[in-house]
């Protein structure tokens, strides 16, 4: 329980500390949220009567004392583009980029974990080889190119070669702006546009989860322990069950644990390519407006996510760790 509790308040102050570096930096960037929000025939009177009112004009010390002591409060501010709460425009995007995540990240550890094993049992092969080749271009290409590339694929390319109208794909939005779908066709066009964007997503994922698996389980497989098991008779499925994976898991369960975050944080190009309305979109549009408030508010989100899966991986992995049962 101290240890638990000591991680806590460790978790707090770093949580601070990385609020306090973006409030230090987004404050020091070029450029003046009020000023862009007037118009060009707008007067220096005008300039900071607006600079008054959306509290501006004050002190870089006394703004951050007042977000401070506001966002202890639960009030994360008002935007100064929109002025409307920031936690009501984050509360609209979250559940966008959770689905979208969520999602993406379950196939990639699905496929990764899956393709990794593969590539750990056949090591040295030419399959082994090609599929290396593979999630490595993968892991290593943009994801707005990759994003772009699909809808160049199977939206415009489709109707250009004549694809099957199933492989035909909506490239933009989450659902059919005519808004003409009801009951389970809704369901179903929501799902054709999260095609694409998930697939992308999971792609990416999927390599990176690939060769962290490969590099673990191909560790195990040459272990003094797995030899005894094979000269003991033990048949593949017992080992890679009973023994390989379960001694993979705790390694996993932290990869799980590092690529959570990225739920909301790592889908920023591909929202932004597909006009996802998700936290990712919207940091990017509050990062161009100079829109402090939502920019802090998504940075205490992300920030809150990291080290909330940090913690739950701590306190996950005594569970999973397979000396615990022996």
């Amino acid at each position: 329980m101290r240890n638990f509790l000591s991680r806590l308040v460790g978790a707090a102050a770093l949580l601070w500390l990385v609020v306090t570096l973006v409030f230090v930096l987004v404050r020091a960037a070029p450029g003046d949220p009020a000023a862009l929000l007037l118009p060009e025939s707008a007067t220096a009177a005008d300039l900071a009567r607006l600079r008054a009112e959306l509290g501006l004009d004050a002190p870089v010390a006394v703004q951050y004392a007042r977000w401070t002591v506001a966002m202890l409060q639960g009030d994360l501010g008002t935007s100064l583009a929109s002025r409307r709460p920031v936690s009501a425009l984050l509360g609209e995007a979250l559940p966008i980029s959770l689905a979208l995540g969520g999602a993406s990240l379950a196939l990639s550890f699905l496929i990764g974990t899956a393709l990794g094993i593969v590539q750990a049992t056949r090591r040295g092969r030419a399959s082994d080889t090609a599929l290396t080749v593979i999630t490595t271009t993968v892991y290593a290409a943009p994801s707005y190119w990759l994003a772009l590339s699909a809808v160049a694929l199977f939206t415009y390319g489709a109707a250009r070669w004549g694809f099957p109208a199933w492989l035909r794909l909506p490239a933009f939005g989450v659902r059919d702006p005519a808004g003409q779908f009801t009951g389970l066709a809704a369901v179903a066009d929501v799902v054709r546009h999260a095609i694409i964007p998930v697939a992308v997503l999971a792609a990416v994922g999927a390599a990176g989860i690939a060769r962290y698996a490969r590099s673990s389980v191909a560790d195990l497989l040459g272990s003094d322990w797995v030899r005894t098991a094979r000269a003991k008779g033990l048949g593949r499925r017992g080992i890679y069950l009973h023994h390989v994976l379960r001694n993979a898991l705790p390694a996993l369960v932290v990869l799980f644990a590092l690529a959570l975050p990225g739920v909301v944080a790592g889908s920023v190009f591909v929202e932004s390519v597909f006009a996802w309305p998700g936290m990712g979109r919207a940091m990017l549009a509050a990062i161009a407006a100079r829109d402090y408030p939502v920019v802090l508010g998504a940075t205490v989100l992300y920030a809150a996510l990291v080290i909330v899966a940090n913690l739950a991986a701590d306190l996950v992995m005594p569970l999973v760790d397979p000396r615990r049962a022996e």
